[in-house]
Protein backbone atom coordinates (compact mmCIF):
# COMPACT_ATOMS: atom_id res chain seq x y z
CA UNK A 1 0.00 0.00 0.00
CA UNK A 2 1.04 3.96 -0.90
CA UNK A 3 -0.28 4.88 2.60
CA UNK A 4 0.98 4.49 6.19
CA UNK A 5 -0.69 1.51 7.87
CA UNK A 6 -2.98 2.08 9.53
CA UNK A 7 -3.41 0.77 13.28
CA UNK A 8 -5.87 -2.26 13.59
CA UNK A 9 -6.98 -0.71 16.79
CA UNK A 10 -8.98 1.28 14.48
CA UNK A 11 -11.10 -1.62 12.48
CA UNK A 12 -11.39 -3.88 15.57
CA UNK A 13 -12.98 -0.96 17.20
CA UNK A 14 -15.35 -0.20 14.24
CA UNK A 15 -16.00 -3.68 14.41
CA UNK A 16 -16.92 -4.13 17.81
CA UNK A 17 -19.31 -1.01 18.01
CA UNK A 18 -20.87 -2.57 14.05
CA UNK A 19 -21.39 -6.30 16.05
CA UNK A 20 -23.02 -4.34 18.97
CA UNK A 21 -25.68 -2.71 16.28
CA UNK A 22 -26.66 -6.64 15.45
CA UNK A 23 -29.48 -8.74 16.30
CA UNK A 24 -29.16 -11.38 18.27
CA UNK A 25 -28.49 -14.59 16.28
CA UNK A 26 -27.28 -12.74 13.44
CA UNK A 27 -24.46 -13.17 10.60
CA UNK A 28 -23.31 -10.04 8.69
CA UNK A 29 -21.18 -10.81 5.39
CA UNK A 30 -19.05 -8.14 3.49
CA UNK A 31 -17.62 -8.72 0.06
CA UNK A 32 -15.12 -6.37 -1.78
CA UNK A 33 -15.83 -4.24 -4.97
CA UNK A 34 -14.98 -5.43 -8.07
CA UNK A 35 -12.23 -4.72 -9.98
CA UNK A 36 -13.63 -3.04 -13.40
CA UNK A 37 -12.97 -3.71 -16.86
CA UNK A 38 -12.60 -1.03 -19.34
CA UNK A 39 -11.45 -2.52 -22.84
CA UNK A 40 -9.58 -6.06 -23.97
CA UNK A 41 -7.98 -7.38 -21.10
CA UNK A 42 -7.51 -4.17 -19.21
CA UNK A 43 -9.19 -2.92 -15.95
CA UNK A 44 -9.80 0.66 -13.99
CA UNK A 45 -8.19 0.83 -10.94
CA UNK A 46 -9.44 -0.38 -7.58
CA UNK A 47 -11.48 0.95 -4.93
CA UNK A 48 -12.65 -0.77 -2.31
CA UNK A 49 -16.33 -1.37 -0.54
CA UNK A 50 -15.75 1.45 2.14
CA UNK A 51 -18.02 -0.27 4.49
CA UNK A 52 -15.70 -3.58 4.03
CA UNK A 53 -12.46 -1.06 4.80
CA UNK A 54 -13.94 0.50 7.57
CA UNK A 55 -14.24 -2.91 9.15
CA UNK A 56 -11.22 -4.37 8.00
CA UNK A 57 -8.59 -1.85 6.47
CA UNK A 58 -8.23 -4.49 3.81
CA UNK A 59 -7.53 -2.96 0.36
CA UNK A 60 -7.30 -5.56 -2.61
CA UNK A 61 -10.71 -7.12 -4.39
CA UNK A 62 -12.17 -10.66 -3.67
CA UNK A 63 -12.52 -9.97 0.10
CA UNK A 64 -15.22 -10.84 2.07
CA UNK A 65 -15.57 -10.30 5.70
CA UNK A 66 -17.97 -12.78 7.75
CA UNK A 67 -19.16 -11.62 11.74
CA UNK A 68 -21.57 -14.04 13.60
CA UNK A 69 -20.77 -12.30 16.82
CA UNK A 70 -23.18 -15.18 18.95
CA UNK A 71 -21.11 -17.68 17.10
CA UNK A 72 -20.59 -20.72 19.58
CA UNK A 73 -17.11 -21.30 18.30
CA UNK A 74 -14.82 -18.31 19.25
CA UNK A 75 -12.97 -18.58 15.89
CA UNK A 76 -16.82 -18.32 13.76
CA UNK A 77 -16.96 -14.79 15.13
CA UNK A 78 -14.85 -13.09 12.81
CA UNK A 79 -14.12 -14.92 9.55
CA UNK A 80 -11.65 -12.71 6.98
CA UNK A 81 -12.09 -14.21 3.40
CA UNK A 82 -9.24 -13.27 1.14
CA UNK A 83 -7.75 -14.30 -2.90
CA UNK A 84 -4.96 -17.25 -2.35
CA UNK A 85 -1.00 -16.33 -3.34
CA UNK A 86 -0.11 -18.54 -5.94
CA UNK A 87 2.80 -19.55 -7.67
CA UNK A 88 1.16 -17.85 -10.73
CA UNK A 89 -0.80 -14.95 -9.52
CA UNK A 90 3.31 -13.72 -8.15
CA UNK A 91 4.36 -14.02 -11.46
CA UNK A 92 1.62 -12.16 -13.19
CA UNK A 93 0.25 -9.50 -10.89
CA UNK A 94 2.89 -9.93 -7.99
CA UNK A 95 1.98 -10.72 -3.57
CA UNK A 96 -1.40 -10.12 -2.52
CA UNK A 97 -1.91 -10.14 0.98
CA UNK A 98 -1.08 -13.57 2.81
CA UNK A 99 -2.66 -14.63 6.02
CA UNK A 100 -0.72 -13.27 8.69
CA UNK A 101 -0.52 -9.77 6.12
CA UNK A 102 -3.93 -9.67 6.68
CA UNK A 103 -4.13 -10.54 10.10
CA UNK A 104 -1.95 -7.92 11.17
CA UNK A 105 -4.21 -5.23 9.19
CA UNK A 106 -7.67 -6.27 10.14
CA UNK A 107 -7.29 -7.89 13.24
CA UNK A 108 -8.92 -10.19 12.91
CA UNK A 109 -7.03 -14.07 13.56
CA UNK A 110 -9.41 -16.91 11.45
CA UNK A 111 -8.46 -15.49 7.96
CA UNK A 112 -9.10 -18.28 5.09
CA UNK A 113 -8.96 -18.47 1.60
CA UNK A 114 -11.94 -17.20 -0.48
CA UNK A 115 -12.56 -20.50 -2.08
CA UNK A 116 -13.28 -22.03 1.71
CA UNK A 117 -16.05 -19.29 2.19
CA UNK A 118 -19.25 -21.18 1.39
CA UNK A 119 -17.80 -24.29 2.88
CA UNK A 120 -17.12 -22.25 5.69
CA UNK A 121 -20.66 -20.56 5.91
CA UNK A 122 -22.84 -23.80 5.54
CA UNK A 123 -21.00 -24.97 9.08
CA UNK A 124 -22.58 -22.42 10.93
CA UNK A 125 -25.23 -20.59 9.06
CA UNK A 126 -28.47 -22.39 9.95
CA UNK A 127 -27.57 -21.72 13.97
CA UNK A 128 -28.12 -17.97 12.91
CA UNK A 129 -31.87 -16.66 12.20
CA UNK A 130 -30.70 -13.05 10.47
CA UNK A 131 -28.15 -12.22 7.84
CA UNK A 132 -27.08 -8.77 7.18
CA UNK A 133 -26.07 -8.22 4.07
CA UNK A 134 -24.06 -4.88 2.31
CA UNK A 135 -25.73 -3.14 -0.66
CA UNK A 136 -24.38 0.50 -2.03
CA UNK A 137 -27.69 2.40 -0.95
CA UNK A 138 -25.51 5.47 -0.86
CA UNK A 139 -25.90 6.43 -4.41
CA UNK A 140 -26.71 9.47 -6.05
CA UNK A 141 -26.40 9.47 -9.79
CA UNK A 142 -25.16 6.21 -11.52
CA UNK A 143 -24.96 1.99 -11.04
CA UNK A 144 -28.67 1.48 -11.03
CA UNK A 145 -28.36 -0.55 -14.33
CA UNK A 146 -24.92 -2.47 -12.32
CA UNK A 147 -24.46 -5.78 -11.01
CA UNK A 148 -22.12 -5.50 -8.55
CA UNK A 149 -20.54 -8.12 -6.40
CA UNK A 150 -22.87 -7.26 -3.38
CA UNK A 151 -25.72 -8.24 -5.59
CA UNK A 152 -24.46 -11.40 -6.49
CA UNK A 153 -23.63 -12.38 -3.00
CA UNK A 154 -27.56 -11.07 -2.17
CA UNK A 155 -28.62 -13.02 -4.77
CA UNK A 156 -26.53 -16.43 -3.70
CA UNK A 157 -27.83 -16.15 -0.13
CA UNK A 158 -31.35 -15.89 -1.02
CA UNK A 159 -30.93 -19.00 -2.97
CA UNK A 160 -28.65 -20.56 -0.55
CA UNK A 161 -30.59 -19.94 2.35
CA UNK A 162 -34.37 -18.67 1.35
CA UNK A 163 -35.60 -19.09 4.65
CA UNK A 164 -33.49 -16.85 6.67
CA UNK A 165 -34.46 -13.32 7.71
CA UNK A 166 -32.39 -10.48 5.75
CA UNK A 167 -31.59 -7.13 7.40
CA UNK A 168 -29.33 -4.27 5.83
CA UNK A 169 -25.62 -3.60 6.78
CA UNK A 170 -26.04 -0.09 5.59
CA UNK A 171 -28.44 0.97 8.06
CA UNK A 172 -25.55 0.11 10.84
CA UNK A 173 -22.53 2.01 8.65
CA UNK A 174 -24.67 5.02 8.31
CA UNK A 175 -25.11 5.17 12.01
CA UNK A 176 -21.17 5.02 13.18
CA UNK A 177 -19.41 5.92 9.54
CA UNK A 178 -20.31 9.78 10.04
CA UNK A 179 -18.89 10.11 13.83
CA UNK A 180 -14.92 9.65 12.96
CA UNK A 181 -12.51 8.60 15.83
CA UNK A 182 -9.29 10.03 16.27
CA UNK A 183 -7.74 7.62 13.53
CA UNK A 184 -10.02 9.22 10.74
CA UNK A 185 -9.26 12.09 11.38
CA UNK A 186 -5.63 12.01 11.32
CA UNK A 187 -6.01 10.55 7.62
CA UNK A 188 -7.99 13.18 6.93
CA UNK A 189 -5.92 15.84 8.44
CA UNK A 190 -3.20 13.75 6.11
CA UNK A 191 -5.26 14.20 2.91
CA UNK A 192 -6.25 17.34 3.61
CA UNK A 193 -1.96 18.56 4.06
CA UNK A 194 -1.60 17.24 1.21
CA UNK A 195 -4.35 19.09 -0.63
CA UNK A 196 -2.29 22.16 0.49
CA UNK A 197 0.73 22.10 -0.83
CA UNK A 198 -1.35 21.04 -4.13
CA UNK A 199 -3.08 24.08 -4.28
CA UNK A 200 -0.13 26.14 -3.67
CA UNK A 201 2.22 24.79 -6.47
CA UNK A 202 -1.10 25.09 -8.63
CA UNK A 203 -0.95 28.81 -8.20
CA UNK A 204 2.80 28.86 -8.47
CA UNK A 205 2.03 27.38 -12.15
CA UNK A 206 -1.11 29.32 -13.16
CA UNK A 207 -0.32 31.88 -16.10
CA UNK A 208 -2.32 33.22 -18.81
CA UNK A 209 -3.00 30.56 -21.95
CA UNK A 210 -2.03 27.43 -19.43
CA UNK A 211 -4.63 24.70 -20.22
CA UNK A 212 -6.81 23.63 -17.37
CA UNK A 213 -5.58 19.95 -17.43
CA UNK A 214 -1.75 21.46 -16.60
CA UNK A 215 -3.14 22.90 -13.28
CA UNK A 216 -4.78 19.48 -13.13
CA UNK A 217 -1.50 17.78 -12.85
CA UNK A 218 0.15 19.75 -10.17
CA UNK A 219 -2.59 18.47 -7.95
CA UNK A 220 -1.99 14.85 -9.11
CA UNK A 221 1.47 14.53 -8.77
CA UNK A 222 1.62 16.46 -5.12
CA UNK A 223 -0.98 13.59 -4.49
CA UNK A 224 0.77 10.41 -5.90
CA UNK A 225 4.06 12.00 -4.66
CA UNK A 226 3.23 11.78 -0.68
CA UNK A 227 1.18 8.61 -0.86
CA UNK A 228 -2.21 9.09 -2.04
CA UNK A 229 -3.83 6.79 -3.66
CA UNK A 230 -5.93 9.01 -5.98
CA UNK A 231 -7.60 11.85 -6.40
CA UNK A 232 -10.47 12.05 -3.86
CA UNK A 233 -12.77 12.55 -7.16
CA UNK A 234 -12.39 13.61 -10.43
CA UNK A 235 -11.19 17.36 -9.90
CA UNK A 236 -13.11 20.29 -11.60
CA UNK A 237 -10.51 22.48 -12.80
CA UNK A 238 -12.90 25.22 -14.21
CA UNK A 239 -11.62 28.95 -16.21
CA UNK A 240 -14.21 31.51 -17.17
CA UNK A 241 -17.47 30.47 -18.01
CA UNK A 242 -16.80 27.07 -17.58
CA UNK A 243 -16.87 27.41 -13.24
CA UNK A 244 -20.63 28.01 -14.24
CA UNK A 245 -20.95 24.30 -14.87
CA UNK A 246 -21.40 22.54 -11.04
CA UNK A 247 -19.86 19.78 -12.36
CA UNK A 248 -17.64 20.37 -15.30
CA UNK A 249 -14.31 18.17 -15.43
CA UNK A 250 -13.14 17.63 -18.23
CA UNK A 251 -10.50 20.28 -18.01
CA UNK A 252 -9.74 21.01 -21.60
CA UNK A 253 -10.16 24.59 -21.78
CA UNK A 254 -7.77 27.65 -22.04
CA UNK A 255 -7.33 29.94 -18.92
CA UNK A 256 -7.20 32.76 -20.54
CA UNK A 257 -6.04 36.57 -19.17
CA UNK A 258 -8.55 38.48 -17.09
CA UNK A 259 -10.56 34.82 -16.54
CA UNK A 260 -10.87 33.33 -12.90
CA UNK A 261 -10.39 29.93 -12.64
CA UNK A 262 -12.53 27.58 -9.73
CA UNK A 263 -10.63 24.53 -8.55
CA UNK A 264 -12.67 21.63 -6.73
CA UNK A 265 -10.52 18.71 -5.37
CA UNK A 266 -9.35 16.39 -3.07
CA UNK A 267 -7.01 13.51 -2.42
CA UNK A 268 -7.52 10.13 -1.03
CA UNK A 269 -5.04 9.02 1.31
CA UNK A 270 -5.60 5.39 2.47
CA UNK A 271 -9.40 5.06 1.70
CA UNK A 272 -10.15 8.90 3.59
CA UNK A 273 -10.49 11.94 1.60
CA UNK A 274 -10.62 15.58 1.54
CA UNK A 275 -12.60 18.42 -0.40
CA UNK A 276 -11.81 21.87 -0.67
CA UNK A 277 -12.55 24.38 -3.44
CA UNK A 278 -10.90 27.75 -4.12
CA UNK A 279 -10.79 30.20 -6.91
CA UNK A 280 -8.11 32.62 -8.06
CA UNK A 281 -7.12 34.86 -10.85
CA UNK A 282 -5.33 33.67 -13.73
CA UNK A 283 -3.03 36.35 -14.50
CA UNK A 284 -2.14 36.64 -10.80
CA UNK A 285 -4.46 39.73 -9.65
CA UNK A 286 -8.56 40.25 -9.04
CA UNK A 287 -10.11 42.55 -10.85
CA UNK A 288 -12.53 44.63 -9.10
CA UNK A 289 -15.82 42.79 -10.46
CA UNK A 290 -14.12 39.56 -9.27
CA UNK A 291 -12.68 40.86 -5.57
CA UNK A 292 -16.34 41.78 -5.26
CA UNK A 293 -17.70 38.58 -6.00
CA UNK A 294 -14.96 36.42 -4.18
CA UNK A 295 -15.37 38.76 -1.16
CA UNK A 296 -18.97 38.17 -0.77
CA UNK A 297 -18.70 34.37 -0.95
CA UNK A 298 -15.82 34.45 1.18
CA UNK A 299 -18.09 35.97 3.36
CA UNK A 300 -20.96 33.60 3.53
CA UNK A 301 -18.12 30.79 3.86
CA UNK A 302 -17.06 32.63 7.41
CA UNK A 303 -20.95 33.26 8.69
CA UNK A 304 -22.09 29.88 7.66
CA UNK A 305 -18.70 27.93 8.63
CA UNK A 306 -20.08 29.12 12.65
CA UNK A 307 -23.08 27.54 12.08
CA UNK A 308 -21.56 24.16 11.84
CA UNK A 309 -21.72 22.81 15.56
CA UNK A 310 -23.66 19.82 17.47
CA UNK A 311 -27.58 20.16 17.57
CA UNK A 312 -28.32 21.88 14.67
CA UNK A 313 -30.41 20.16 11.70
CA UNK A 314 -28.96 20.15 8.03
CA UNK A 315 -32.09 21.98 6.77
CA UNK A 316 -32.16 24.50 9.21
CA UNK A 317 -28.52 25.55 8.54
CA UNK A 318 -29.57 25.45 4.85
CA UNK A 319 -31.84 27.96 5.06
CA UNK A 320 -29.57 30.34 7.45
CA UNK A 321 -26.87 29.84 4.18
CA UNK A 322 -29.33 30.70 1.69
CA UNK A 323 -30.40 34.02 4.01
CA UNK A 324 -26.56 34.87 4.04
CA UNK A 325 -26.40 34.72 0.22
CA UNK A 326 -29.19 36.21 -0.03
CA UNK A 327 -27.73 39.35 1.53
CA UNK A 328 -24.54 39.03 -0.67
CA UNK A 329 -26.17 38.83 -4.21
CA UNK A 330 -28.12 42.22 -2.97
CA UNK A 331 -24.63 43.43 -2.19
CA UNK A 332 -23.74 42.41 -5.86
CA UNK A 333 -26.64 44.26 -7.84
CA UNK A 334 -27.69 40.34 -8.87
CA UNK A 335 -30.71 40.83 -6.46
CA UNK A 336 -33.29 43.63 -4.90
CA UNK A 337 -34.87 43.25 -2.05
CA UNK A 338 -38.47 43.37 -3.51
CA UNK A 339 -37.73 40.55 -5.73
CA UNK A 340 -36.67 38.13 -2.34
CA UNK A 341 -39.95 39.74 -0.97
CA UNK A 342 -42.27 38.83 -3.74
CA UNK A 343 -40.29 35.78 -4.64
CA UNK A 344 -41.96 32.47 -4.98
CA UNK A 345 -41.24 30.42 -2.27
CA UNK A 346 -40.99 27.32 -4.43
CA UNK A 347 -38.18 28.83 -6.98
CA UNK A 348 -36.12 31.20 -4.54
CA UNK A 349 -34.59 34.22 -6.13
CA UNK A 350 -31.09 33.17 -5.36
CA UNK A 351 -31.29 30.06 -6.61
CA UNK A 352 -30.71 31.76 -10.16
CA UNK A 353 -26.75 32.41 -8.65
CA UNK A 354 -26.62 29.55 -6.26
CA UNK A 355 -27.85 26.42 -7.06
CA UNK A 356 -26.29 23.98 -4.57
CA UNK A 357 -26.19 22.52 -0.91
CA UNK A 358 -23.27 23.83 1.54
CA UNK A 359 -22.62 21.11 3.62
CA UNK A 360 -22.53 17.44 3.64
CA UNK A 361 -20.55 14.12 5.57
CA UNK A 362 -16.97 13.76 4.70
CA UNK A 363 -14.47 10.54 5.41
CA UNK A 364 -14.33 7.23 3.35
CA UNK A 365 -17.01 8.46 0.48
CA UNK A 366 -16.83 12.18 -0.62
CA UNK A 367 -20.38 12.73 0.08
CA UNK A 368 -20.42 10.31 3.13
CA UNK A 369 -22.63 8.47 4.25
CA UNK A 370 -25.19 10.01 6.85
CA UNK A 371 -29.23 10.76 7.65
CA UNK A 372 -29.65 14.55 7.49
CA UNK A 373 -32.45 14.09 9.23
CA UNK A 374 -29.82 13.51 12.51
CA UNK A 375 -28.61 16.79 14.05
CA UNK A 376 -24.89 17.64 13.82
CA UNK A 377 -23.12 15.55 16.45
CA UNK A 378 -19.00 16.26 17.80
CA UNK A 379 -16.50 14.23 16.01
CA UNK A 380 -18.87 13.98 12.76
CA UNK A 381 -16.77 16.14 9.56
CA UNK A 382 -18.49 18.44 7.25
CA UNK A 383 -17.57 20.50 4.54
CA UNK A 384 -18.79 24.07 3.90
CA UNK A 385 -19.14 25.22 0.61
CA UNK A 386 -21.25 28.56 -0.51
CA UNK A 387 -20.73 29.66 -3.99
CA UNK A 388 -22.46 32.30 -6.73
CA UNK A 389 -22.66 31.78 -10.17
CA UNK A 390 -22.78 34.59 -12.92
CA UNK A 391 -23.45 33.35 -15.93
CA UNK A 392 -24.18 36.32 -17.61
CA UNK A 393 -20.70 37.49 -16.49
CA UNK A 394 -18.28 34.62 -16.74
CA UNK A 395 -17.77 34.53 -13.30
CA UNK A 396 -17.86 31.47 -10.63
CA UNK A 397 -16.70 31.32 -7.42
CA UNK A 398 -17.07 28.43 -4.62
CA UNK A 399 -15.32 28.46 -1.69
CA UNK A 400 -14.98 25.01 0.56
CA UNK A 401 -13.38 24.23 3.89
CA UNK A 402 -13.73 20.73 6.08
CA UNK A 403 -14.95 21.04 9.30
CA UNK A 404 -14.12 18.90 12.46
CA UNK A 405 -17.47 19.30 14.88
CA UNK A 406 -16.38 19.43 18.05
CA UNK A 407 -18.40 20.03 21.56
CA UNK A 408 -19.06 23.73 20.79
CA UNK A 409 -18.29 24.53 17.31
CA UNK A 410 -16.11 23.32 15.28
CA UNK A 411 -12.13 23.05 14.25
CA UNK A 412 -11.03 23.93 9.93
CA UNK A 413 -9.03 21.14 8.86
CA UNK A 414 -8.22 23.08 5.83
CA UNK A 415 -7.14 25.90 7.81
CA UNK A 416 -3.20 26.28 5.98
CA UNK A 417 -4.60 26.24 2.30
CA UNK A 418 -4.64 29.67 0.79
CA UNK A 419 -7.82 31.31 1.11
CA UNK A 420 -7.33 35.35 1.46
CA UNK A 421 -7.59 37.41 -1.72
CA UNK A 422 -4.29 39.02 -0.99
CA UNK A 423 -2.44 35.70 0.16
CA UNK A 424 -3.26 34.35 -3.18
CA UNK A 425 -2.20 37.19 -5.18
CA UNK A 426 0.93 37.12 -3.29
CA UNK A 427 1.52 33.42 -3.59
CA UNK A 428 1.33 34.13 -7.30
CA UNK A 429 3.36 36.75 -8.23
CA UNK A 430 6.46 34.69 -6.20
Amino acid sequence: MRYDKINSSLFIENRQRFSEKLKNSSIAILTSNDVMPTNADDVMGFAQNNDLFYLTGIDQDETILVLYPHAFKQENREILFIKEVTEHSKIWDGDFLNKEEAFQISGIKNVKWIHEFEKTLQLFAFEADTFYLGHNEHIKRTTFEMTTRQDRMIQWCKEKYPLHQYDRVAKITRELRPIKLDEEVKLIKKATAISIQGFKNLLKAAKPNCKEYQLEAELIYEAIKNGGTRHAFKPIVASGKNACALHYNSNDGICKDGEMVLVDFGVCYGNYNSDTTRCFPVNGKFSSRQREVYQAVLNCLKEGSKLLKPGVLSSDYEIQMASLIEKELIGLGLLTLDEIVNQNPDAPAYKKYFMHGTAHHLGLDIHDVGLYSRPFEKGMVLTCEPGIYIREEGIGCRLENDYLLTEDGNINLSEGMPIEMDEIELLMKQ
